[in-house]
């Protein structure tokens, strides 16, 4: 088989590297691909979100399976598209996508379904967004863009002053453009937060190893958001208990729900959570494989990957094998300076030879492209090291022993990635 994986980033090369592993596999593409991707696919240079000459490219080619990854060409009905020339495509099509395209659309369909998720009010202005602010007078109040913002569209305002602030960089300076044309003013809600990823052929849902992802930029949860500094797997804090409960009121209701509303999801719905002191909430939904969570979740998952894409794209999940593998695995992003604000890039890595690797960690490339030979950093996020191992700590100790034998110019990176499961 041909198969062809859409995206550029970390997620991107830890699905080619455990596609690699399947013997009906002859030849994988990655568009565009990075540096790392590189070595293990052939990559081309068409834009992940260029849906017309991504169709053209798997006709040309006898394209047998394309997995789209991010969550741009979801949004934009790439599948659909592939799917429409007879091209087989793993993801959701456009009209169940929405789930993440939309933050507006998601808190209303949790509304409807009655799956448990904090009270909100939709703001298409400035001023009922600052009214409904100062009569609620509640903080720290959550301000969230309705469209896709890279993972940062998300703002915790602690004060009336940083509300006011948040909300007029939204929706008066467009910070986003018009994906902040409408905004969700939320309830924020105490707990410890959760991601889940799972396959679903929209009739079944198989939840994935849980994982905790790290969005702050610095230590101690300091910073600006991110698209996440690090990883670990499994959650100390979901338990079977915990994940019955979010079966139950959760998973079950979402992917019925969307069949309800004729969106019928298939793909890897990704479930944002919060354990608070009432039980399990929904903060969001994404529409594909997390980002560092894939590097961690996929580490651990125990079953052939293009099987299970199949199986969901063809409505057979139930016969699909998947498994969980024993152990923790660990990722630590390693970050251009300056990042989740303006950086600098082009600068040589040193220290990602093969030779210098540790036996049960990878290192997977985000933001990274080659230049004369040399492989130059090329995105805010630039690598994520992922060890697997016995124990967690174990895993975390790998992955920085790891990290001090590489280098590149402003190289930033939290040095706290799994203490607070430590803490549970």
């Amino acid at each position: 088989m041909q198969v062809l994986v859409i995206g550029s980033g970390g997620r991107e090369h830890a699905i080619i590297k455990k596609l690699l592993i399947d013997s009906q596999i002859s030849k994988i593409y990655a568009a565009p691909g990075n540096a790392g991707i590189s070595q293990d696919a052939i990559c081309i240079a068409i834009n992940a979100n260029d849906i017309s000459a991504i169709v053209e490219f798997s006709l040309i080619e006898k394209i047998d399976f394309v997995v789209v990854a991010p969550d741009n060409p979801l949004v934009l009905g790439m599948v659909d598209a592939l799917e429409a020339v007879g091209i087989a495509a793993f993801g959701p099509k456009k009209a169940a996508a929405i789930l993440e395209g939309s933050k507006v659309f998601a808190k209303d369909f949790m509304q409807k379904y009655n799956i448990p998720t904090a009270a909100y009010m939709v703001a298409e202005n400035y001023k009922e967004a600052v009214a409904y602010v100062r009569k609620e007078d509640k903080y720290p109040v959550v301000l969230k863009s309705d469209g896709l913002a890279l993972g940062k569209g998300v703002i915790i305002a602690n004060t009336e002053k940083e509300a006011m602030q948040g909300l007029h960089a939204l929706l008066v300076e467009k910070q986003f453009g018009e994906s902040s044309s409408r905004v969700v003013i939320e309830e924020f809600l105490k707990g410890i937060e959760v991601s889940v990823l799972a396959f679903t052929d929209g009739i079944t849902i198989v939840p994935l190893t849980a994982a905790m992802d790290h969005k702050k930029a610095y230590d101690n949860d300091l910073g600006l958001n991110t698209g996440g500094m690090g990883a670990i797997a499994p959650h100390p804090a979901y338990t079977e208990k915990i994940a019955d409960v979010c079966m139950e009121k959760i998973y079950l209701p979402t992917i019925q729900g969307m069949e309800m509303e004729n969106r019928s999801f298939k793909g890897v719905l990704f479930f944002g959570l919060i354990l608070t002191e009432k039980g399990p909430y929904v903060i969001e939904y994404n529409c594909r494989f997390g980002d560092p969570e894939a590097q961690v979740v996929l580490s651990l998952l125990d079953g052939d990957l293009l099987e299970i894409m199949q199986a969901v794209r063809a409505g057979k999940l139930l016969e699909a094998s998947v498994g969980k593998k024993a152990g923790s695995a660990a990722c630590v992003i390693l970050a251009s300076g300056g990042y989740p604000n303006s950086y600098k890039v082009g600068y040589e890595i040193h220290g990602i030879e093969a030779e210098k690797e540790l036996q049960n960690v990878v290192i997977y490339h985000a933001g990274t492209k080659e230049v004369d030979g040399k492989i130059v950093t090329a995105g805010g996020r630039v690598l994520g090291v992922t060890a697997i191992c016995n124990s967690l700590r174990d895993a975390l100790k790998k992955a920085y022993a790891r990290i001090e034998q590489i280098s590149f110019t402003g190289m930033q990176y939290r040095k706290d990635i799994g203490k607070k499961a430590g803490e549970m």
